[in-house]
């Protein structure tokens, strides 16, 4: 087997880290993903934003350009993490309101609540 060159396989990599931040869906794309050093956070660097000369410009990632902009590490809470995948290219950021409906609602950590359940004669 050949030996696996480290630093050319991480320049291609691309995460799409999708998760929640004050009642608001972020999507961001990132070079680094990791568990990072904070017990319970998930470390992201390396944020990559669409090029200014396109044509069209989407207001949603101007925002979150600006709202990252100057930030080298960024820590997200492990249970705000909706989903973390890799990726061939990166795709447009943005942040997408959550609407309030039963689908929206994330259980964490998707077990009952503590405590006996109530039987239905009580």
């Amino acid at each position: 087997m050949r030996p696996v060159r480290r630093n050319t396989v991480a320049k291609k990599r691309i995460y799409k880290v999708v998760f929640v931040n004050q009642g608001k869906v972020y999507e961001v794309y990132a070079r680094r993903v990791s568990q990072g050093e904070l017990y319970g956070f998930v470390q992201i660097e390396g944020f990559i934003f669409g090029e200014k000369s396109a044509v069209v410009i989407d207001p949603s990632e101007e925002r979150l350009k600006a709202e990252f902009e100057g930030v080298s590490v960024s820590h997200v809470p492990l249970h705000s993490v909706i989903r973390i995948d890799e990726v061939e290219k990166q795709g447009t950021a943005k942040i997408v309101s959550l609407s309030g409906k039963m689908e929206d609602v994330i259980p964490f950590p998707g077990h009952l609540p503590p405590g006996r359940p109530k039987k239905e004669s009580d």
